[in-house]
């Protein structure tokens, strides 16, 4: 009974005062409350060309960090030459982790009368994302991502952002920069841009109720229309016009909420010691690229993990090691290693 009784107060000693504290993770466990009362979460990509692995990557590294088992649903706008490689390789996954998520397949749909124009403005088919309210009239909110983008951290955690939007905000976005200094909307625009430094598109929550409400595939085609011959990033730059506009409008998350290499390639500029790193964009090839490896090891880890099997064997001490190699000591963006595994490492050691 004395043995029992030590046990039980060694055990309250750690959880108060050993184990290490999280405040994020307190807001998620909320998330997920609220999340398991309306459903599915929608997360939406648009893939063609050559980037359907890497839109796969992106699905897995989703269902690898869904912590707390929300069920997923993603929607992938595609061409006829990758639905066939997504649906195999999708199916294979939902009978190894069955029950937790689906997908659906549908074609690439722009307005009539400039399609073509549509699909070739900036990446092929990015465009797609504006037209995203009037194409699924029955989903109420979703998160879109680039195929470039690495889920760190349960999605829960992004997701919550809805929950903080006031009645006027419709979508919620990163900054592009944090610093004047290297920023390029600030710098080179030709067009306007929301705030001091614009936003980044490649990771976007939509409401798309409040959308629709807002008329908002009106809005974006006169921009269209009046700037197409001033604008470089293609849908990026007609979303920061439009919330130019409107800034009402407009939800503003964190950095580590869509990570890039611009954040720690020069200086850091994205402090992410507390929170840790939530998704990782890796923008402009730098998942492919050895400039700054962190971004090639944690985009192999995740690509070479197979689903079902042991995360923390299999995946978290590979990367661990990867991570801590002298190139990617060297590299600037080296200096968050730590950063990127923080979430990780609480979720996987436990």
């Amino acid at each position: 009974m004395c043995f029992l009784c030590m046990t039980a107060l060694l055990t309250l000693f750690y959880i108060f005062n050993e184990r290490p504290r999280w405040d994020y993770l307190e807001p998620l466990k909320q998330t997920n409350k609220i999340n398991n009362e309306k459903g599915i979460i929608h997360i939406v990509v648009v893939t063609c060309g050559q980037r359907s692995q890497e839109t796969l990557i992106m699905i897995k590294s989703a269902i690898l960090f869904n912590y707390y088992q929300e069920y997923l649903r993603f929607i992938i706008f595609t061409e006829d030459p990758l639905t066939d490689t997504l649906k195999e390789k999708l199916s294979d996954w939902s009978e190894i982790v069955p029950q937790t998520f689906d997908f659906q397949l549908l074609p690439l749909k722009f307005p009539n009368q400039s399609e073509s124009e549509w699909k070739t403005l900036f990446k092929p088919c990015a465009a797609q994302r504006l037209f995203l309210p009037l194409l699924l009239t029955e989903v109420d909110s979703l998160l879109y991502v680039d195929t470039d983008i690495l889920f760190l951290s349960p999605v829960t955690d992004i997701w919550k952002f809805f929950g903080r939007f006031n009645e006027s905000q419709i979508a919620a976005l990163a900054p592009e920069h944090e610093n004047e200094n290297i920023g390029w909307y600030n710098r080179f625009a030709r067009h306007p841009f929301y705030g001091r430094l614009g936003v980044n598109s490649g990771v976007m929550l939509m409401n798309l109720t409040r959308m629709r409400n807002f008329n908002w595939e009106q809005h974006v085609l006169p921009i269209y229309k009046e700037y197409k011959l001033r604008i470089t990033w293609g849908d990026q730059d007609i979303i920061n016009i439009l919330f130019y506009y409107h800034p009402d409008k407009l939800h503003i998350m964190p950095c580590e909420y869509n990570y890039r290499p611009d954040h720690c390639m020069y200086m850091s500029i994205c402090n992410t010691s507390h929170s840790g790193i939530k998704l990782l964009h890796g923008n402009r090839g730098y998942f492919h690229l050895n400039k700054q490896p962190l971004f090639k090891i944690i985009y192999s880890a995740i690509e070479s993990y197979q689903l079902g099997t042991n995360v923390y064997t299999n995946f978290l001490m590979p990367l661990r090691a990867s991570l801590s190699a002298q190139a990617v000591n060297e590299s600037t963006c080296g200096k968050i290693a730590r950063d990127s595994l923080l979430v990780a490492n609480f979720i996987f050691e436990n």
